[in-house]
Order: structure tokens, then sequence, then C-alpha cells
């Protein structure tokens, strides 16, 4: 039996109070609308899944059926919503917004929008991520479902990140020595005290707050691009992660008007080779070298744009 004294359970039900009132949800009407919070979780839903049944609302919102029914009885007889019968199953009708549903919607999304940023905007960007770190975790841990990862800019810290991973794994699956760690040192460096903000990117891939992987789109020439520093956690493998790097990179470099994007890595690296072959990239020139401790040949890969 739950002991309902516990530290935890009492911390919960603060943060469950303190979260309510920041949001507004202790309002008569949400975000100063004659909506409940309930009804207006069910026209954010209508808005985002037209031609739905009302079961599939339910379920997104774990609502009980019969009160589900009375709200969507009340938007139809405001006009808000029309339903029209399933070709797949005449028994089922399919709920969607009319224009004055849509238009009803319309104000109470914008007024969300408007508040999160708000409560961002007193943040400071490292503590903004911090806090969405933490909104992921509180989700992964009571849903049990982990998050799909995301692509964003560098933060403070990461690029040291990328250096460390970089020297790490390297050491670990091919042996590599310090030079190389030394190399990957150079080029973030390079990035950060040289970065066109206009033609050279890094992205960092996250889940919960947990860094998977980089990749880098840095400037050789005017026309020319260089794709730099990709890398993939071991644990992140398998999820086309170095896939959608890459792909992220070349979509960047021909928005930024690069003709030519190019590449360097070594024979040895088989996963990141495929990549660049199934993206379109072609082995241009290739040589023996022991830079890094082992022997290998090192690869310059073209793209042309």
């Amino acid at each position: 039996m739950t002991d309902l004294s516990t530290p935890g359970i009492a911390a919960l039900r603060r943060f469950n109070r303190f979260y309510t009132k920041q949001i507004g949800a202790l309002a008569e009407g949400l975000s100063q609308s004659r909506f409940s919070l309930t009804e207006a979780r069910v026209l954010y839903e209508l808005a985002h899944r037209p031609n739905t049944p009302a079961s599939t609302i339910g379920s997104a919102l774990d609502l009980d059926a019969a009160y589900l029914s009375r709200i969507l009885r009340g938007f139809e007889m405001e006009g808000l919503l029309t339903r029209t019968p399933s070709e797949a199953d005449r028994r089922q009708q399919l709920l969607t917004l009319t224009e004055a549903g849509r238009a009803a919607f319309a104000p109470l999304d914008g007024a969300a929008c408007r508040e999160a940023g708000r409560l961002l905007a007193t943040l400071t960007v490292s503590e903004q991520a911090e806090l969405l770190h933490g909104m992921g975790r509180i989700e992964a841990l009571l849903t049990r479902q982990p998050r799909p990862w995301t692509l964003r800019p560098p933060l403070p810290g990461d690029i040291g990140w990328v250096i460390q991973r970089h020297g790490a794994v390297y050491a670990d699956e091919y042996g590599f020595d310090a030079r190389f760690e030394a190399l990957v040192a150079k080029v973030a460096g390079d990035y950060l005290t040289h970065r066109d903000p206009a033609r050279e990117h890094c992205w960092i891939a996250e889940r919960d707050g947990v860094r998977l992987g980089s990749v880098f789109l840095m400037r050789q020439s005017d026309e020319v691009g260089k794709l730099r520093l990709l890398i993939v956690e071991p644990s992140a493998r398998g999820l086309n992660l170095g896939k959608h790097l890459v792909a992220t990179c070349i979509d960047a470099a021909r928005a930024a008007g690069y003709r030519r994007l190019t590449l360097w890595t070594n024979d040895i690296m088989l996963a990141a080779r495929g990549i660049y072959q199934k993206a379109g990239f072609r082995l241009v020139a290739s040589t023996s070298h022991n830079n890094f401790g082992p022997w290998m040949v090192g690869e310059d890969w073209e793209l042309d744009l």
C-alpha cells in the first residue's frame, strides 16, 4: 500500500499545484476564453485530427465517453463541429471542426503559444535547454516511451562534447591516438572562431537531453562546402540518425548556395561510407596514412549540388 505521507507524493502534488497555476488551468476559462481546459484540449485534438471518430479523441485525452459526448454535443449545437458517416464503417461518425470551430480555436492556440513564449523568455538559452530536458524526462518516465530525437543548434558546452566523444569513440573502436582528437579540436575551434553564420552550421542530435550525434557544414570556398565531424553515439545506431544528419547537411549546403559538398573519411569507417554513398557522394581520391596510429586509407568524397 502506498504511504500517502511520503516526501515524493508531497513533492509531486506541490509541483502539480505550481504548474496548474503557471499555465492558468485554475481560471474559469482557459486563456480568458469561454472554454474550460478540457474543452480547449478537445478543440485542439479536433483541429489536429480532422475526420476522426470520437473514440480516438477520447483515447488521446483519456476522457470518459459520456463526458466527452456532452462536450461534443455542445460544440455541435454551437456549430463548431460537424459529423459525417465513415465510408469504412457506416456505424461510425467522423468529427471535423467547422469554419466557426476553427475560428474559435485560433485565439486559444495563439494565446497558448504566446504564454509559452513568455515563460521561456524569462530563461537563458542554457536554462531553456535544462527545462526542456526536464520536461522530456518527465514525459518519458511517466509514459515509459522515449521521445524521438531532435536536431538543434549547439549550446554552450556542446562543441566540447563533440571533441570528447570523437576522441573516446574513435579510440575505442579504431584505436586512434590523441592526434585525431587534436585534429577534431582544431576543426571545432575553427568553427567557433571563424564561423560564417550564413553558410556554416552545426547540428546536435538530442533525445531527452542526451546528446546522440553531430554534424558540421563548413566553408571550403565560395562554391564548395565541407561536411565535417559526423558522429553517432554507439547507443543511437540503428535509428537512421547518421542518414538524417547527412541529409540535413546536404540540404543546408544547397540552401547556402554551395555548388559542391566535400568530405574526408577513412576506408575503415564502413557505416559512414555507406551513408555517404547512398546520399550520392562519389569517391574522388584516396591515400594511405597512419596519421592517427593505425594504417588506413584516407578518402576524399564529393557531391555535386
